[in-house]
């Protein structure tokens, strides 16, 4: 049809008319005209344009004024050179001279430019984190030419945001922002940024995709755009049609450092609690479950009976997190959470951060094929951050040292030799891996020497004999796949899925 109504177009309008009756009497639906593109985006940009800015962040750091010729290290002039200046008093590479003092010392300054946007007239602007770094000097240039300093308010390395403070004798044009979960592939957009340093440049797309993990940091959802985006545009609006920012441009994907039509956007939906944070408490306060999770891929999920992989794996749980009292516990699935379905694993970390602190939330778990509900009070992340996470450990007697094989793992029970040789912790139980076949499926999972098996279908074993008598229970069972719990020397633990048909 779309190459028809090409046809129609070159062919005349008379013809144009009666080839499209025809269609549309043969029941084919009608492109619509937006389709094509909206006619133009000058309205628009104008209505928003005055919001977004350019900044310029400036580092000076202090160095020691080195006086030394530039020669190779490690010629054998070197030394010659630096005692002769030191004799000079110069102090050579930055050092004392001969009255002790120290080497005049000289500031080195470095630039970086960028985007962004004002969100309030009283001169709250957002920026990426990246764009203002550790500067001690940040100036915002708005688009009537007026240069205005810069105060930080906050900032946020996990997501890449920066909230920053203008004072100005008038109020400010600002833009709000709008809903990115609202969002489809397809959508319009427009970017206004700072590319290149050449100031204000409008681009116009549509969202390419959504939810994209670029593994920039723990809570990737970006919005892709094929809108040009180059270096500068970090930190600038990506708008809808409404003239509201539902992405803060981030990153680009491209061998060549320009744009190939492959951008990425922080979704306003996870930059505005951020931001809100930011603005009052000049920091972040993220939710906190205080577990270690893993994703559950196909073989996973056959092994734990859920039937399709979904849901975030719990590998650990935290002794002082909000959690352990909640009654969570390693091998659970998370796959509610708050309301909200868990899909996969990194929808978790995500979900969580976004809850306030102290929340009570229901969680539902699957265990042992079995749908159970939870109830955490969530701590702050920040607070957790600070404490060391502790395994769960198997308290059962240590057996005899017996060596099986099964899995494609050569295994014995835990002995005192063992333990000096892979330096394994005295609380950690189970049985330990010695030997992995390098054609096997254990092997590709990367299980390694000296690793511990402390459960096979989340049952604590002691010793290779428990190993292989829960492989047998499996199969029978007609499970296709063994979920291991393994611990390496520290006691920190992973789930690995293996086959056992």
């Amino acid at each position: 049809m779309i190459a028809s109504f090409t046809r129609f177009r070159r062919a005349g309008r008379g013809r144009a008319l009666a080839l499209t009756l025809v269609a549309a009497l043969a029941g084919a639906a009608p492109i619509p005209a937006f389709a094509r593109g909206p006619e133009s985006l000058a309205d628009l940009a104008a209505q928003v344009t005055d919001a977004v800015v350019n900044i310029s962040a400036s580092t000076t750091v202090e160095t020691r004024n080195r006086t030394l010729p530039q020669l190779p290290p490690g010629t054998p002039f070197e030394d010659l050179f630096e005692e002769f200046f030191n004799r000079r008093g110069q102090g050579g590479q930055g050092g004392p001279n001969r009255e002790g003092g120290d080497a005049p010392r000289q500031q080195r300054r470095s630039n970086s430019l960028g985007s962004g946007f004002v969100i309030d007239a009283s001169g709250i602007v957002i920026t990426n984190n990246h764009v203002i770094g550790e500067a001690n000097d940040i100036s915002v240039l708005f688009n009537d030419g007026t240069r205005l300093k810069a105060e930080i308010i906050g900032k946020d390395p996990k997501i890449d945001l920066a909230v920053l403070r203008v004072k100005s004798d008038k109020p400010l044009k600002f833009v709000p922002f709008g809903d990115s979960e609202k969002m489809r592939p397809g959508d319009w957009v427009m970017a206004i940024g700072n590319p290149f340093g050449l100031g204000g440049s409008v681009s116009a797309g549509i969202v390419s995709a959504r939810g994209r993990n670029i593994e920039s940091g723990p809570y990737d959802n970006y919005l892709q755009t094929d809108a040009a985006i180059n270096k500068g545009n970090s930190g600038g609006p990506l708008f809808n049609m409404a003239g509201e920012v539902i992405g803060i441009n981030t990153a680009i994907l491209s061998p060549t450092g320009g744009s190939v039509g492959i951008g990425f956007a922080l979704p306003s939906a996870n930059a505005m609690p951020i931001v809100d944070q930011l603005r009052q408490f000049g920091e972040t306060r993220r939710g906190w479950l205080g577990v270690r999770i893993q994703n559950v891929d196909d073989a996973t999920a056959e092994a734990l009976g859920l039937g399709t992989a979904r849901g975030a794996l719990v590998a650990g749980v935290d002794e002082k997190g909000p959690a352990k009292p909640a009654g969570l516990e390693v091998g659970d699935v998370i796959t509610r959470f708050d309301g909200r379905d868990v899909k996969e694993s990194r929808d978790l970390p995500r979900i969580v951060a976004s809850s306030p602190v102290g929340k009570a939330v229901d969680v539902t778990v699957m265990r042992k094929g079995q749908a159970l509900q939870k109830q955490v009070t969530l701590g702050r992340l920040e607070d957790g951050e600070r404490t060391q996470q502790a395994g769960l450990t198997s308290t059962q007697a240590e057996a005899p040292a017996a060596t099986r094989r099964a899995l494609g793992l050569d295994l014995s029970g835990v002995t005192e030799e063992l333990r000096r040789r892979y330096n394994i912790k005295d609380t950690v139980k189970g049985a330990v891996v010695t030997r992995v076949d390098p054609n096997s499926a254990a092997a590709d999972k990367r299980i390694q020497a000296g690793e511990v098996i402390v459960e096979v279908g989340q049952e604590p074993v002691v010793s290779a004999a428990d190993v292989a008598r829960r492989v047998e229970a499996l199969k029978k069972d007609g499970r296709k796949s063994a979920l291991l719990l393994v611990s390496n020397a520290q006691g920190e633990v992973r789930f690995v899925a293996l086959s056992i048909e």
